[in-house]
């Protein structure tokens, strides 16, 4: 029990930090018109903001099950590469539906926690830091519903600015370290303004658009691993 109150205490910053972003996603939750319960329960099965973003993005352009099935798919691919990172840090004994409870959580934050870990990590480590992580994404998300159908119009109008802000939060610095990216944000604005008139859907638009300019980029620029 000392890994898992371990990895309780570590995983409170990463929790509060969640359950800020949390709260101006369930603005948007209760823009498409989820209830707080419905709020909590979807972020408790999808830990990851840009995920659960696209699904509420879909929601409300009237997406198709399947748009939004692959747009989260496309936006969460990267968690694949943590998952398979990861992997190398568990024990090889570790068995099958233990290494699916961890694969479930796997987020920027808690892998960054997890594979700072000095050798093996314990999956008692993980399973503590995610009973802190969940339940504040989730509840983060039920209690934003709440303030948005209790709040004055113009703070909600507010509150919902916030999202965008945190998206910018993520990729300015990486835009600013990298010309690469930098190119390819104004890229993707770019397209995404000029194919507005196009005949589809927003969420299918977005859709097509991210997965052209993330296949382009990595035919392009691909990322090799440099040597020491």
């Amino acid at each position: 029990m000392t890994e898992f109150k371990r990895g309780m205490k570590d995983g409170i910053p990463i929790g509060m930090g969640y359950f800020a972003v949390a709260f101006t996603l369930g603005i948007m939750a209760k823009n498409v018109g989820l209830s707080p319960i419905q709020g909590f329960v979807t972020s408790a099965l999808i830990n990851a903001s840009a995920g659960e973003y696209a699904c509420f993005m879909m929601m409300a352009s009237h997406g198709t099950f399947w748009q939004m099935v692959m747009m989260t798919l496309v936006s969460n691919a990267r968690y694949f590469l943590m998952s398979f990172s990861l992997s190398q840090k568990l024990d090889e004994k570790l068995s099958t539906w233990q290494r699916m409870i961890i694969g479930f959580d796997v987020t920027d934050e808690l892998f960054g926690l997890a594979i700072n870990q000095e050798g093996k990590v314990p999956p008692l480590f993980l399973y503590g830091a995610y009973c802190v992580a969940i339940p504040c994404w989730a509840s983060g998300t039920a209690l934003g519903i709440i303030a948005g159908n209790t709040l004055p119009l113009r703070l909600v109008s507010c509150l919902s600015v916030a999202l965008y802000g945190m998206f910018l939060a993520v990729i300015v610095p990486a835009s600013k370290k990298d010309k690469v990216v930098c190119a390819l944000v104004l890229t993707s604005f770019l397209l995404s303004y000029c194919t507005r008139n196009l005949p589809f859907s927003s969420g299918t638009r977005t859709l097509i658009l991210t997965i052209v300019i993330s296949l382009i980029a990595a035919i392009v620029f691909p990322r090799r691993e440099m040597d020491e």
